[in-house]
C-alpha cells in the first residue's frame, strides 16, 4: 500500500474519471499564503446520497452548478473530483490554527491548501472519525430550523440513513417531542435504539403526525410521508432526487387535509435564521452538536484512502451497506 503521507508541495485525491469508475491522481499543492493553511487529513466521510448519486452520473444538467461543491474540480458528469466531508490537522499556518484538528468541505484527497476562513476547528471531545458527521448535522439543523417542530409534536423521519438519523436524534433533545424513524431496512431498529428513539417498518409506522421529515430519497417514501400526517401537516423534505422521477397520487388526502410538503436545503442557511445566523455559525453548532456520543453508531464502515476506486463503486450500489462511511488516511488516524 501505498503511503498517503506525500512531500509538501504534493498529495493524492480521488477523482470520478466518469460515471461508476473512479481513481487515484496525483495533486500538486500550491504554497500557502500568509492567509491560507495546509491541512494533513485524517478522516473523509462518503456521503451516501449525494455523493453516491454523482458517481452514477446522476446530477440532471440544469442543476450542474447548483450541485458544485466548495472546492470542486472538473464538471459533471465527470471527471470530476467532488466531496465535502474532511477532517484534517492543520500543518501549516496562523498560529491559533497550526496543530488544531479541523473540518472543511474539501472532496478526499491527502492534503490541501486552503483560505484559513474555510476550515472550522473541530471542538476537543469531538474525534476525528465522528467529525466527518458535521455536514449531515448541518443538514439536520437547518432542517429543523426549516421545520420548526414544537414542543409535544409527534413527529416522523423516513429514511433512517445518516441525515435522516441525525435529524431524529437532534429531535430527541426537543422536550415531549415523540419521534418515529421509519425505514425500509429493520436492521435499522438497532440504530433508532442506540439514538433512543422509536422505530417502524413503513407499514407499521404511527399515523396522525403533526410533522414528517422525509429523507428516503424516493417516491414511496414521500407518498408515506403523506400518509402519516395528521390533517393540516407538514411534510418537510430534505431528498435530493436527482433525475430520478417522482411520481405521487394526491386525490386522498392531501387536499382534504390540507396537507403541505415544503423543501429543506442545506445551500443556504434556513430563512428562519437567516437574518441572525450564517453558515459559519451552523457549522460550528453542528460540531458542537457532536460532543454526543450516540452520534457513534452512525459510522458504519470504514476503508483506507488507497481503497476508494474500489469502494465507491460498491457503495453507490448498496453492496456495501453503511450509513456514513469513512476513509483513513494513515496509520495515526485508523486510532482516532
Amino acid at each position: 500500500m501505498t503511503d498517503p503521507r506525500a512531500p509538501a508541495d504534493h498529495a493524492r485525491a480521488f477523482w470520478l474519471r466518469e460515471p461508476g469508475a473512479g481513481e487515484i491522481r496525483p495533486a500538486a499543492l500550491p504554497a500557502p499564503h500568509p492567509e491560507d493553511v495546509l491541512v494533513r487529513t485524517v478522516r473523509s466521510g462518503v456521503s451516501r446520497g449525494t455523493e453516491a448519486l454523482v458517481f452514477r452520473g446522476g446530477v440532471p444538467p440544469d442543476q450542474y452548478a447548483a450541485m458544485r461543491a466548495p472546492f470542486q474540480e472538473g464538471d459533471f458528469p465527470g471527471p470530476v473530483k467532488y466531496g465535502y466531508l474532511s477532517v484534517g490537522v492543520v500543518e501549516q499556518g496562523p498560529d491559533e490554527l497550526r496543530g488544531r484538528t479541523v473540518f472543511c468541505l474539501y472532496p478526499h484527497q491527502t492534503a490541501y491548501v486552503v483560505p484559513a476562513a474555510a476550515v472550522t476547528v473541530v471542538p476537543d471531545g469531538v474525534p476525528s472519525g465522528r467529525a466527518v458527521l458535521a455536514g449531515a448535522v448541518e443538514t439536520a439543523v437547518n432542517a429543523l430550523w426549516d421545520a420548526a417542530p414544537l414542543l409535544g409534536d409527534r413527529v416522523a423521519v423516513v429514511g433512517a440513513g445518516t441525515v435522516g438519523c441525525c435529524v431524529a436524534r437532534l429531535l430527541r433533545g426537543i422536550p415531549g417531542v415523540e419521534a418515529t424513524l421509519v425505514d425500509v431496512d429493520p436492521g435499522r431498529a438497532d440504530v433508532a435504539a442506540a439514538l433512543e428513539v422509536g422505530f417502524a417498518l413503513p407499514a407499521d409506522a404511527p399515523d396522525g403526525r403533526d410533522l414528517v421529515v422525509h429523507a428516503s430519497a424516493t417516491s414511496a417514501g414521500l407518498q408515506r410521508s403523506l400518509e402519516l400526517l395528521a390533517p393540516e401537516g407538514v411534510v418537510v423534505d430534505l431528498s435530493w432526487y436527482g433525475d430520478d422521477e417522482v411520481r405521487l397520487a394526491l386525490g386522498g388526502a392531501f387536499h382534504a387535509g390540507r396537507l403541505t410538503i415544503r423543501s429543506s436545503q442545506v445551500g443556504t442557511v434556513s430563512p428562519a435564521r437567516r437574518s441572525s445566523r450564517t453558515s459559519a455559525d451552523r457549522l460550528r453548532l453542528a460540531l458542537e452538536l457532536l460532543r454526543d456520543d450516540a452520534f457513534d453508531a452512525l459510522l458504519t464502515g470504514r476503508s483506507r484512502f488507497d481503497e476508494l476506486p474500489e469502494v465507491m463503486p460498491r457503495l453507490a450500489d448498496g453492496s456495501l451497506p453503511a450509513l456514513c462511511h469513512t476513509i483513513v488516511y494513515d496509520e495515526e488516524s485508523d486510532h482516532v
